[in-house]
């Protein structure tokens, strides 16, 4: 098989079986592409032609273009997948990328939202029209849950257990949680599921949750576009992404006593050491809290 077939493979086996969302998956099929790229123009025909000596050149390549420490990372990480499964699926060597350096990536704190900037983001979805009643659903729920986008969008709706209000969640690698949510979250999902989604639905016939405004389900990029508008409803300067909404619920649940096992197990992290970067977060909060309000400080 050739390299772009076993692309193919591979995408599908990243998307159907590993669950990785629509946003990542067009990552590493573009940070695939670009090296299928420089293999062209280094002359090297097949994947198993590939040597040590190639990739850190493509990685010499990387940083002479300016990228960041955490672009270039994802990059090799992407190949190095890519070269893992070949190896498993179609005995494709993964020396080459196996042995190469993997840069740090650079160490930033997750973003997100104080309480009093979530109430204004909630604020700014609020109206009487169909599609501002989805968005204060979708919302309420990410908040909630702090799911992921992907998870977000793959929820159907007998995933839904309204009367003991809990979502089931299929994560990272087909693995399934159970996520409660409140009563925010219930009341507007209700409104949503009873008024709202009938009348978006119009002829479509599927079980997604959450549905645009043709009936269709919601994707990742449409969640996107929904937090972007709210941001701009909100006069917010700053930019939003689906995972800040996720490290907002991580780091309020923190702030307010849970303990790292069960934010650990509602996140979906199959390691502590995932989690505990938020313990970062709310140290540093407490920090700026303290010099901000101690007379002394």
């Amino acid at each position: 098989m050739d390299k772009h077939g076993m692309l193919k493979s591979y995408m599908a086996y990243i998307q159907l079986e590993k669950n990785y969302s629509e946003h990542t998956v067009h990552h590493y099929e573009k940070d695939l592409e670009d090296f299928f790229l420089f293999m062209e123009q280094e002359g090297i025909g097949e994947l198993q032609e590939v040597e040590y000596l190639h990739a850190r050149n493509y990685v010499t390549k990387l940083y002479e273009t300016k990228l960041s420490r955490t672009t270039i990372s994802r990059k090799i990480s992407s190949i190095r997948s890519f070269f893992r499964y070949g190896s498993r699926e179609f005995g494709l060597s993964e020396a080459a990328f196996r042995s190469l350096y993997h840069p740090k990536k650079e160490e930033r704190l997750p973003q997100f939202f104080y309480e009093e900037e979530m109430e204004v983001l909630f604020k700014s979805v609020q109206g009487e029209d169909k599609l501002s009643k989805r968005n204060t659903a979708l919302l309420e729920l990410l908040y909630a849950t702090g799911m992921r986008v992907n998870e977000c969008v793959s929820i159907r709706m007998q995933d839904l257990d309204r009367t003991m209000h809990i979502v089931k969640v299929m994560g990272k690698g087909r693995k399934e949680r159970y996520i409660p949510y409140g009563g925010f979250a219930h009341d507007a999902l209700e409104h949503y599921i009873e008024e709202v989604r009938p009348k978006l639905m119009k002829k479509q016939d599927h079980q997604s949750l959450f549905v645009n405004n043709r009936g269709e389900p919601v994707t990742d990029r449409g969640i996107r576009h929904i937090l972007n508008e709210c941001m701009k409803k909100a006069s917010a300067n700053s930019a939003i992404y689906p995972h800040m909404i996720r490290h907002t619920f991580a780091t309020h649940l923190l702030n307010n006593g849970a303990d790292m096992r069960t934010v650990q197990e509602l996140l979906g992290h199959s390691h502590l050491s995932s989690t505990q970067v938020y313990t970062h977060v709310t140290k540093e909060h407490l920090r700026k809290t303290y010099l901000n309000s101690h007379p002394r400080a």
